[in-house]
């Protein structure tokens, strides 16, 4: 194919000779050989002011650090932000062309889901794209390949967050550190996948939700330490050493040891003249550090997941069926994740494989990334309303219920499921009318049993009732006898006639069955 200028999404127009070729992070030795600084080693309430403020000013790298080490350190955090971003690969996608499409517009929507689906790793492009839920931002280095006359990408690698710094004059650009300005790198047009999830409005470094973690991380990490302290002392005595006077620092170091080892080793040697005099035990509980340590769990829930019920119902005593009724991402949120995703691979990957293999150049109408959000209605409750609809009149488009229930359309051609037909008895006298007739009695229900159900919804209406009148005499009541005085007084009232036409006609109802079995079994 020929080499033409082509635009990037911005309007920028780059020569498609300079797409491919070695990736820009080849080219760019120092920053892979840094090692990261693990910021949590000392981390403090001032020490993480410092470094919050210093991502602010366009220094991302620490705060990058920071919130790896997080996820790394913190169990609770990074179980429940694995939920979230997970979440994503459960969606169905797919290549939607723009409003009212050409017939090319068509084409372009159905060469490029095909090539993404003949993509092997495009579940781990999308799990790496969902980094940016709590670091603000994530970038996926693109690497261009040739197959025969189309160029397409060989892979997508997410790069770690500390790789990026921000432009010094806005701080909202991301840029490649090179190690020798502070601006870094411009990224190469068409070479990265740049998605920022807008969680917060504010400067690109205030975007991810690991900003308002780091609080409770740090907070939480302060009571976890503290317990433990608390776990290493607690049952064991105070023990003290008493020296004589005029004893030399020697002698008082060996007493100090002593004094020291005998609490783990349950035996040391002092010399003779001193004494070790046991105290009784510390007291306390663990109830203090760990109600610190639940409440900032519960809170991480709330920041990442919106609530704390896929976490605290089984621990709470709620039951499993509470737990498995929440143990999905509320589903705003995931709706959020999903359509911000779509934004990214549809600017970053769909429009440059459109531009660089069928000369596409309008972002407005490039085919769009769609991930399937809806959820399908309850079928059994579709089933029985929409014949109804239909018969008193109401004109349904098939293709609505389809899409309602996410059941697909079927093709020409293509089997489809219908309602098998009732066998027909064979003709030619072999099955005689009176077994026929039989086999349709045994399948209708018995009079008797219709009239059982009857009575027996009767029935519990009517004892609702007097339950009913019952339970607020009894709220009433201050005492047996007084209830006793009331039930008797509102006798008249409490619906028993009801109760006794029904047993009546259950009585009624009993002895025509029994006359029922009876003739039915002389009929045979």
């Amino acid at each position: 194919m020929a080499d033409y200028t082509i635009f990037d999404p911005y309007g920028q127009p780059i020569r498609r000779a300079d797409v491919g070729g070695e990736p820009q992070t080849s080219q760019i030795a120092q920053i892979k050989q840094e090692f990261e600084l693990h910021p949590v080693r000392g981390l403090t309430p001032a020490k993480l002011s410092a470094l919050l403020e210093g991502a602010e000013r366009g220094d991302i790298a620490q705060q990058s650090d920071l919130f790896a080490d997080m996820e790394e350190k913190d169990g609770h955090l990074a179980a429940e932000m694995g939920k979230r971003q997970r979440a994503v690969l459960t969606l169905d996608w797919s290549i939607t062309p723009p409003r009212n499409p050409t017939p090319q517009e068509e084409g372009d929507a159905a060469y490029v889901e095909e090539v993404l689906r003949d993509y092997p790793d495009l579940d781990d492009v999308l799990l790496g794209l969902t980094d940016a839920v709590g670091k603000g931002f994530a970038c996926a280095e693109i690497e261009w390949g040739r197959y025969g006359s189309e160029r397409l990408p060989t892979s997508v690698t997410p790069r770690p967050q500390r790789w990026f710094c921000l432009d010094t004059a806005t701080r909202s650009e991301i840029r490649l550190r090179n190690g020798h300005s502070l601006d870094g790198e411009t990224l190469n047009p068409f070479g990265w996948v740049v998605h920022r999830h807008q969680g917060r409005n504010g400067t690109l470094a205030r975007e991810g939700i690991y900003r308002t973690l780091a609080w409770l991380f740090l907070f939480k990490n302060y009571s976890v330490r503290d317990l433990a302290e608390f776990l290493e002392i607690c049952g064991l005595p105070l023990r003290l050493g008493r020296y004589e006077s005029g004893a030399s620092p020697a002698e008082k170091a060996t007493l100090l040891r002593a004094v020291v080892n005998i609490g783990h080793a349950a035996a040391g040697i002092i010399p003779k003249g001193m004494e070790i005099e046991f105290k009784e035990a510390a007291k306390g509980g663990a109830d203090p550090f760990l109600a610190m340590v639940g409440w900032c769990e519960r809170t991480q829930s709330k920041v990442i997941l919106g609530g704390v019920a896929t976490s605290e119902a089984t621990n709470t005593g709620l039951g499993s069926n509470t737990a498995s009724v929440h143990n999905e991402v509320r589903r705003d949120l995931l709706v959020s994740d999903a359509r911000q995703i779509a934004g990214t691979l549809t600017r970053d990957l769909i429009y440059p494989i459109l531009a660089l293999n069928r000369g596409s150049s309008d972002l407005r109408r490039c085919p769009r990334f769609v991930f399937d959000t809806s959820e399908a209605e309850d079928l059994a409750l579709y089933s029985e309303a929409v014949p109804k609809l239909v018969q008193v009149g109401m004109k349904i488009p098939a293709r609505w219920a389809h899409d309602k229930l996410r059941i697909p359309e079927a093709q020409d051609g293509e089997a489809v499921l219908s309602v098998a037909s009732t066998p027909q008895p064979p003709v030619g006298g072999e099955v005689s009318a009176r077994a026929t007739l039989t086999g349709l009695k045994q399948n209708l229900p018995r009079p008797d049993e219709l009239i059982a159900d009857r009575l027996a919804r009767q029935g519990h209406e009517a004892v609702g009732v007097w339950m009913a009148q019952i339970e607020l005499l009894l709220g009433e009541a201050e005492s047996l006898e007084e209830l006793r005085g009331k039930l008797l007084a509102a006798g008249p009232g409490l619906g028993l006639d009801t109760l006794a036409s029904t047993l009546a006609e259950a009585g009624q109802a009993a002895a025509a069955a029994g006359i029922f079995d009876v003739v039915e079994g002389s009929s045979d």
